[in-house]
């Protein structure tokens, strides 16, 4: 037998249809404010208004003002562990993480930093957002060491899934870099991806000596 609360509560699809309609509104709200004054100037308070929710509800969604703002910054984390755990059998990490960006560039992928001149702008102005960002980066960084020691049965932490993880997170760390100033210059996507594809390529090569063979499943 149910309660006339139980019975009446939205079903679980619903609610987080709910939530996640929720989160979505004030994540373009908030990035509408920081474009529009800039993210340091942005308050939470004033994120909440905008979007007629509780300032507590902001937060329950995004706990860090950074958040609302880098809303991919898990999946940039965890991009290039999860293109060496889908490799191919036989195919090494340098070949995959290779191709992968060629594809990203390709697509311009925000995740890859093709996120627009507004919002690099936006980025680039904010000491927040730029130390953010390069935490990030860190990030990714160890979540690759960490898949290129399972994917060579390497132990976690050991030097030479790190060393390999640190030489293929400079060159995207280098190549997000370029996109963002390509970006900033005022160049569209096409023409980006047109140049960072051919300085990708210069640039992985430069590994290949060391790494052509790492990691191959």
């Amino acid at each position: 037998m149910t309660t006339d609360a139980a019975s009446s509560a939205p079903p679980t699809g619903l609610r987080e249809s709910k939530k996640q309609e929720t989160r979505q509104l004030i994540s373009d709200v908030a990035t509408g404010l920081f474009l529009a004054q800039g993210f340091e100037r942005t308050t939470i308070a004033e994120i909440a208004s905008a979007a007629r929710v509780a300032k507590k509800t902001v937060t329950n969604y995004f706990p860090r003002k950074e958040d609302l703002a880098l809303d991919h910054q898990d999946a940039f984390v965890a991009t290039l562990a999860d293109t060496v755990a889908r490799r191919r059998s036989g195919e090494s990490a340098l070949s995959a993480l290779r191709h992968a960006f060629t594809e990203a560039a390709a697509k311009a992928d925000p995740v890859a930093g093709f996120s627009g001149p507004d919002f690099a702008r936006m980025v680039a102005d904010s000491p927040t957002l730029t130390a953010r960002l390069r935490d990030l980066h860190d990030l990714r960084e160890a979540a690759l060491a960490d898949a290129l020691a399972d994917a060579t049965g390497a132990r976690r932490g050991d030097i030479t899934p790190r060393t390999a993880a640190a030489l293929l997170g400079a060159v995207h760390r280098t190549l997000f870099q370029r996109i963002q100033e390509l970006t900033l210059t005022g160049e569209d996507n096409a023409r980006i991806s047109a140049t960072v594809s051919a300085e990708a390529d210069s640039a992985f090569d430069l590994l290949a000596p060391s790494l052509a063979d790492y990691a191959a499943g």
